[in-house]
């Protein structure tokens, strides 16, 4: 055999070891500028050759390979606070990213690296946060891990995203019936003396989300001209409550009807009573729902009120989000444009109020039906 020719400087050298393959190492940069040796083995000098020479390539080409892949206990943190950390996305976003990096994507999978991780890591994770949490909880971990070695995929520190060969859990989706007229029109009664009965009202016709009823501040309320501005939601991050923007990014101005000017006048004066009992304990703050020292009220509270007002009136037990299902299906069994609804919702998308948020009564369904009894009935 002839022999093999001396690789030029910097581009590494072969040789073979006691066990029978071939080694060969190349300094490489590393994606913090500097550079570091990196070692590549194969089971034929031509294997190992082909290995050297493609780390050779890379660094001409002022690709970074890593020395050492980096461990999801190390990548997952850096990725959160490179990528998702505002002001590049949302703080919703950020902090359910970080909860299921912390509860479930490190403590499960921390230990593999990114090289290293395997298809059957991935389904043993989704097997065991169905176990703990849920499947939905799983989807979700599976996105959220998904999304982060994308990146890493962008950064070439893998080659390719092992996340994406594994299907997500299926999730069941929920059966969701909204109060009919009647029974929106009980709670509605049975709300009037609560104190939180503007924001119920608002939740009813307006189909507003509870961050954004929460959020909701007074420089943003024209009842004279009957009309409100959405831009703001009222969260629950970690220990602290915070302002974020809508949930598409966008601000959009409702009109309101009239039987929401009362309640919210009523709500301005109570809230003006409040202000005066408390004196230099008051919060001071824009808020249109507020504690009675002024602070913004925890959402976790209008839900648990919500509930408990609807309990006590009977009515099926439904959550306060499906109050915007009702707010859709009413305005849509109303005649109204499905581009107006999804303006009033503040999707993004049309689909999304389609397909999601409208549901047809038993009622419309016997209206539809006989239509058909009078299109088809046979001639005498």
């Amino acid at each position: 055999m002839a022999p093999r020719k001396r690789n030029p400087n910097g581009a590494g050298s072969i040789w073979q070891r006691k066990d029978g393959r071939f080694e060969a190492r190349v300094y490489v940069p590393q994606p913090d500028g500097t550079r570091k040796r990196k070692t590549v083995y194969g089971a034929t000098w031509e294997e190992c050759d082909e290995k050297r020479q493609e780390l050779v390539r890379r660094d001409r080409q002022g690709i970074p390979t890593p020395s050492r892949s980096a461990k999801l206990s190390e990548w997952l943190p850096y990725w959160l606070e490179t990528y998702i950390k505002p002001p590049n996305r949302k703080r919703t976003t950020y902090v359910k990213y970080e909860m299921h990096v912390r509860l479930y994507l490190v403590p499960l999978l921390g230990s593999r690296r990114l090289e290293s991780l395997t298809t059957a890591n991935v389904r043993q994770m989704i097997a065991k946060v169905t176990a703990q949490a849920s499947a939905a909880t799983a989807k979700e971990s599976h996105r959220v891990l998904r999304t982060a070695l994308t990146a890493a995929c962008r950064e070439e520190l893998i080659s390719r995203n092992v996340v994406q060969l594994v299907p997500p859990p299926r999730v069941e989706s929920r059966e969701l019936r909204p109060w009919t007229l009647d029974e929106t029109l009980t709670f509605l009664e049975a709300a009037r003396a609560d104190g939180l009965y503007a924001a119920f009202v608002l939740a009813v016709a307006l189909g507003l989300r509870r961050g954004e009823i929460l959020g909701l501040q007074w420089k943003d309320v024209d009842l004279d001209r009957r009309t409100l501005t959405v831009r703001t939601t009222l969260n629950r991050g970690g220990k602290e409550l915070y302002l974020d923007t809508t949930k598409n990014r966008r601000a959009r101005v409702v009109p309101i009807p009239l039987m929401c000017v009362a309640p919210l006048r009523w709500q301005r004066l109570r809230q003006a009573a409040r202000r005066e009992a408390a004196g230099a304990e008051w919060h001071e703050s824009d808020h249109v729902f507020t504690t009675r020292s002024g602070r913004p009220i925890e959402p976790r509270n209008l839900y648990r009120s919500f509930l408990r007002i609807s309990e006590d009136a009977g009515l099926p037990k439904v959550r306060l989000h499906d109050t915007r299902h009702g707010c859709a299906s009413l305005l849509f069994a109303a005649g109204v444009a499905p581009r107006t609804v999804m303006e009033i919702l503040g999707h993004s998308q049309i689909a999304v109020t389609m397909n999601v948020y409208t549901h047809v009564s038993d009622d419309h369904r016997r209206e539809a039906m006989g239509h058909m009894d009078r299109l088809l009935k046979r001639r005498r």
